[in-house]
């Protein structure tokens, strides 16, 4: 069965690896688990708890991403760092990755990162280029808010936003009502939500199954304990088949 898991954090550096208890270890462990769980692919940005005072610190970690995707081409789709701080370095890194064949940018972690909001002027040249070059862009919201992903919405009707996690009891049908709303806004299901029993089922009532994409965020969280999650819900082959690959597939372009 295919699975992609969209929303991952793998590392080459001990010091960027996110994992709550320390394991795994290294990306061969961290892959190797991912594959245990029943993941077939994987994709998602190296991050790591810092300020990017300089933008020296995004090309590291986007370069860490290739370095892994160069190892295992098979498996790892690279997702890359913008930052709103410094859009015309962030522009540039986009035309030089996008060249390198990444069509992936995110997950965005503006809390660790230190980036910004998502609705700052330097955010919207961003998202301009990413919706000319069409590279989705995936968000974690905590603290930001919706409304601060409407300018975007509105004024870049073509670019794919990827919010990252449903969130718990408050935010979850709020985030699920937003994405029924926008024609240009997916939901990974990464992180909290499905051990919620029924969240899944409500969610593709509320937006659809065509709007969601599998997600585990590993390390942080279980990637096997999430599949399941998806597996245990009583859902139709198309459904199952939209969530864990084909969704991912049709807005990244099918790589």
């Amino acid at each position: 069965m295919k699975v992609i898991d969209a929303h991952i954090h793998p590392f080459l550096d001990p010091e960027n690896n996110i994992a709550a208890y320390g394991a795994p270890n290294t990306t061969e462990e961290l892959f190797a688990e991912l594959r245990r769980a029943g993941i077939t692919e994987a994709c998602g940005s190296v991050i790591r708890k810092t300020e990017a005072e300089t933008f020296d610190v995004i090309v590291k970690l986007n370069d860490d991403a290739l370095k892994i995707r160069d190892r295992y081409p098979d498996f790892y789709i690279p997702g890359v760092l913008v930052h709103g701080l410094f859009p015309a370095e962030s522009c540039r890194e986009l035309e030089r990755l996008y060249a390198l064949g990444v069509r992936w940018i995110g997950e965005l972690v503006p809390y660790l990162m230190k980036t910004g909001t998502y609705d700052s002027p330097g955010m919207m040249e961003i998202y301009a280029l990413a919706q000319d070059l069409d590279m989705p862009v995936n968000l974690h919201l905590w603290p930001s808010k919706l409304a601060e992903l409407e300018v975007a919405v509105k004024n870049f009707p073509r670019l794919k936003l990827v919010i990252a996690h449903p969130g718990d009891f408050g935010e979850a049908p709020e985030r699920f009502r937003f994405v029924a709303e926008h024609d240009n806004v997916f939901l990974d299901l990464s992180g909290t939500g499905l051990f919620r029993w029924n969240m899944l089922r409500y969610a593709i009532g509320v937006c659809g199954s065509e709007r969601l994409l599998f997600g585990s965020d590993f390390p942080i969280c279980s990637a096997g304990m999430n599949l399941q999650g998806v597996l245990a819900e009583t859902l139709s082959e198309e459904e199952s088949a939209n969530i864990l690959y084909r969704n991912f597939e049709r807005i990244i372009g099918n790589l």
